[in-house]
């Protein structure tokens, strides 16, 4: 019996964004300039696969600067990470590598800069995350207030109505956060925004090929870590814009079938943080149950590059 027929919707932009690929490139270049071990703290992207290959070639992954010895150097992750941090590694005399995504790193400077304004800042964020945490942590204690949503809104307590600013997370669901923004704006009337907004070129990429996809698909997948904010945003983005049966897997042995029973269309996606080769990986299980017939809908292209720090520029 021959397989049933399916049309698979590949997402275009997915998967890495330019803020990943250097926080990996970081790591390899610092294995190749120091030798292993090299540590870094947390981990580099939200992406088991990809802590894993880097572990296998000589990374060691650690949760504090003080479990890395003094004379081995140490990387921070790209979601960016409190000024205390550094400070730390300063402190113990060691080589220190940030791969902090320069788009976190613009957010780090905005709100350091209200701040010197004498303006009381306002994140837009999800509580616990290595970004919010980074973010917050640039500031003194009280120097940042969390809002996750509308409701944090109304119920927020400020020094001073007439002197705040507002920055956002870089991997939120652009619609959610407007939302926050416009309840933001009807509330303190003459709060400061960013001059560009803080979501990532990635995030809103991969959101807005997402929308495009979703109401014409039976099932949506989406490829990517639980822990990482941009995957589990493109789920309820894909859900909002009319795909119910979405979900997020790390990888094809993940993938909840009996969701997929009498579908003719799916879309696949993948967050920032997902190498390509789990996307294929999911390609092939596709194709052991289905004719499989692929479409492209790319709706934007992305051609950003960052470099990497001086420090692995220069040689030995």
């Amino acid at each position: 019996m021959s397989n049933p027929q399916l049309t698979v919707y590949m997402a275009a932009p997915r998967g890495f964004c330019a803020g990943v690929d250097r926080a990996i490139q970081i790591v390899e270049m610092a294995l190749e300039k120091w030798g292993k071990p090299v540590y870094v703290r947390h981990e580099i992207v939200h992406n088991k696969y990809v802590v894993d290959e880097l572990k296998s070639k000589g990374a060691i992954f650690i949760k504090e600067v003080n479990e890395a010895p003094v004379d081995r150097p140490i990387i921070f992750s790209a979601h960016g990470v409190p000024k205390s941090v550094p400070l730390e590694a300063q402190r113990r005399e060691m080589i220190y590598v940030d791969a902090t995504c320069p788009l976190v790193s613009k957010v780090h400077i905005e709100a350091d800069r209200h701040f010197e304004n004498g303006l009381q800042i306002v994140m837009i964020g999800h509580a616990g995350h290595p970004e919010t945490i980074g973010t917050m942590g640039q500031l003194p204690d009280g120097g940042v207030l969390l809002v996750e949503n509308t409701e944090d809104v109304k119920n927020l307590t400020v020094r001073d109505p007439s002197k705040l600013a507002y920055v956002t997370q870089t991997t939120l669901s652009i619609d959610d956060t407007a939302e926050v923004v416009e309840a933001l704006k009807g509330r303190f009337p003459s709060i400061v925004g960013p001059h560009k907004e803080d979501i990532c070129y990635a995030t809103s990429n991969r959101q807005a090929a997402v929308k495009e996809i979703a109401p014409d698909v039976d099932a949506l997948l989406v490829i990517g870590a639980p822990n990482s904010s941009n995957s589990q945003r493109l789920v309820e983005v894909a859900k909002k814009a009319g795909c119910k049966n979405s979900q997020l897997v790390q990888r094809a042995t993940e993938i909840n079938w009996d969701k997929l029973v009498d579908i003719k269309s799916i879309g696949i996606t993948a967050g920032a943080s997902a190498p390509e080769i789990l996307i294929n990986e999911v390609i092939e299980a596709l194709k052991e149950r289905f004719e499989v017939k692929t479409n492209f809908v790319e709706t934007a292209t992305e051609n950003v590059n960052f470099k990497v720090p001086r420090i692995l520029r220069e040689t030995l």
